[in-house]
């Protein structure tokens, strides 16, 4: 903190009591000023002689035949005339950044200027603002946070501007040449640090620096300043939503009886419309989605105007994909109308719905190389909104004052491609249902009809045919289509049998085993007949043994893999009924592996088509 002393005598000021000051001198005084209630009494000469206004009153005061000059509208009242009673005098003056302020504004009503004497206390306080407070981040913050006391006087002398214009410029100072602001070492005890010139050392200020600083001026003030750092176009949104954030912590009560008490209602609704009234121009960016609808609860507490609400509905909108279910309970603004306001929820996602209508592309897209499903920005939002609706449903669903319309609005307002599943809509169904048990038939099927039955995983099914609470038509379909979805899948099952059942193209990668079919079909008999024999042969010795490896190397890699067996049984099984009349079948039959032969009958695979009408050819 700076100072400057002003003056070389000692102080000869003193009080016989709280309101009676004198000068002790050989001298008798000559004059008296009242300063409020406070009398002074002090000699003309040294008055008359620096200030014009003292000049004039005493004038007239003797014209008038007395000695006593009342002053009332005096800038500081009774302690800034002392200051300038006595660098009147000669005396010590000590100027801080605590009543430089009070002080200017004084001299100027003193009209204590230049034409009166050189050097006079105007021009010294001139000095000392523009060469040692408006080069100092932290009594240009004092500075500037006493001129609210001093108003008028303080902005027509431009105190308050150029205050504001140093701190805005200090602001975008580069990170390197701070060394920390001052409301950190207060914090931590040490002494107050300033911006400086670089030496080289690795600074350990964040780009964030200035924020916490700012949050102790009053909210005029404070929109003054982000104002001249905005305009400057020199700081990031981030920064600016980061700084606003901080200051809206700093004064807005946690409490809600706090927030709403009557004396302080007043000025928490104008500091939130300042605070959005300097959110950054970006919609997107600088602010998160949870400060933003912290921002319109407190509005909506507080009772602000609905232009201010409007702004942050808008913005919310283009971020309400990364809110929480928490973030969107919003207190209802009359207690009529249920706990949470769910009819501003569903405008929320109403406005996000049709910003984003226009670049949705809905469904998926699927990359063929990776076969994985990527979601573009826009779907991922607007899954994430579907998330959140049914979330939220789910946690206002237990109200009681929750009308059916507002829960049917509010579920239907989110498009089908943002909801693929419908199990978290089923779960808040359900909760509405458990919470309002009283709803006629006709309510029921209706909010029962918002949900898909085709579109419950199997969690969820299995929780809806044992729910007691839904329509028994709803419940009969869950039943059908889990008897569809299990048809499906034994189907698929018997697919990929069959898929497999089939022989592969012949490639150069095939099994060494697969290229020693042979190329005419009466080689491939004896060969398969020779195969199947000893296997035979294999089988009963392996039962003998315990072990199925002696057979492998008497084979000498002639035995195919299991599924290969299976191919070629079959493919002579449809030989040996073309030439033998089904003789073959019974051999093939009998080169079956026990566990393959041992129910024969359970899968029926069709009949595989003729040989030259196959993937493969065998010639």
């Amino acid at each position: 903190m700076k100072f400057m002393k002003l003056g070389s005598k000692p102080d000869a000021f003193q009080s016989d009591a709280a309101d009676v000051k004198y000068v002790v001198s050989d001298l008798a005084t000559d004059v008296v000023v009242h300063v409020g209630e406070v009398k002074f009494y002090l000699h003309k000469f040294p008055l008359l002689s620096k200030s014009g206004k003292l000049q004039r009153l005493v004038l007239k005061a003797t014209e008038d035949g007395t000695d006593e000059v009342h002053i009332d509208d005096l800038p500081g009242g009774a302690k800034t005339f002392e200051i300038c009673a006595k660098f009147c005098y000669g005396m010590v003056v000590t100027l801080s950044p605590h009543n430089v302020v009070a002080t200017r504004c004084a001299a100027e009503y003193l009209e204590m200027t230049e034409d009166m004497e050189k050097g006079n206390l105007i021009f010294k306080i001139e000095v000392f603002i523009n060469s040692s407070i408006l080069r100092s981040w932290k009594d240009s913050i004092i500075v500037l946070q006493s001129t609210k006391a001093m108003l008028p006087w303080s902005e027509e002398l431009k105190v308050v501007g150029r205050c504001i214009d140093a701190i805005a410029s200090k602001t975008s100072v580069d990170p390197a040449n701070v060394t920390w602001s001052y409301s950190h070492n207060i914090k931590k005890g040490v002494a107050c640090a300033e911006i400086v010139e670089s030496t080289g050392k690795a600074s350990l200020a964040p780009k964030d620096w200035w924020v916490e600083d700012l949050c102790e001026l009053d909210v005029d003030l404070y929109k003054r300043v982000m104002v001249a750092i905005k305009s400057k176009g020199r700081m990031s949104p981030e920064l600016i939503g980061e700084a606003l954030k901080a200051y809206a912590v700093r004064w807005l009560p946690d409490s809600y009886d706090a927030l709403v008490a009557e004396d302080y209602m007043r000025r928490n609704q104008c500091l939130v419309e300042t605070i959005i009234w300097l959110l950054p121009s970006d919609k997107s960016s600088g602010c998160s989605c949870r400060f933003l609808l912290k921002l319109l609860k407190v509005a909506i507490l507080v009772g602000a105007g609905e232009h201010v609400k409007e702004e942050l509905m808008r913005r919310i909108s283009f971020q309400l994909h990364k809110a929480t279910v928490k973030d969107l309970l919003l207190p209802a603004a009359s207690p009529n109308d249920g706990t949470y306001d769910s009819q501003l929820v569903h405008n929320l996602v109403q406005r996000f719905v049709a910003r984003t209508a226009l670049s949705h592309n809905g469904g998926f897209v699927e990359k063929s190389d990776e076969k994985m499903i990527e979601l573009n920005f826009e779907q991922e939002s607007t899954l994430s909104v579907g998330e959140l609706v049914d979330g939220y449903l789910s946690e206002v669903a237990s109200d009681p004052d929750l009308s059916l319309s507002t829960f049917v609005e509010l579920a239907t307002v989110v498009p089908e491609v943002a909801r693929p599943v419908h199990d978290g809509l089923y779960y808040a169904v359900d909760a509405y249902l458990k919470e309002h048990p009283d709803i006629s038939k006709a309510d029921k099927k209706k909010i029962c009809s918002l949900v898909d039955v085709k579109k419950l995983s199997p969690d969820a099914s299995i929780h809806a045919t044992q729910n007691d609470r839904l329509p028994l038509r709803l419940v009969v379909q869950v039943l059908f289509f889990q008897q569809l979805r299990a048809g499906s899948s034994k189907e698929l099952v018997l697919t990929d049998n069959r898929a497999h059942d089939c022989i592969p193209p012949m490639t150069d990668q095939c099994d060494p085993c697969e290229r020693r079919i042979p190329k005419h079909p009466n080689s491939l008999n004896k060969q398969v007949t020779s195969l199947s024999a000893r296997e035979s042969e294999h089988h009963r010795i392996s039962e003998h043994r315990g072990s199925r490896n002696s057979f492998k190397d008497q084979l000498g890699g002639l035995l195919l893999q299991s599924r290969s067996r299976r191919i070629f049984d079959k493919l002579w099984s449809a030989k040996g009924q073309g030439e033998h009349g089904g003789k073959g079948s019974e051999t093939s039959g009998s080169s079956q592996s026990p566990p393959l032969s041992a129910k024969p009958t359970e899968v029926k695979p069709s009949p595989l088509p003729p040989l030259r009408n196959r993937r493969y050819s065998v010639s």
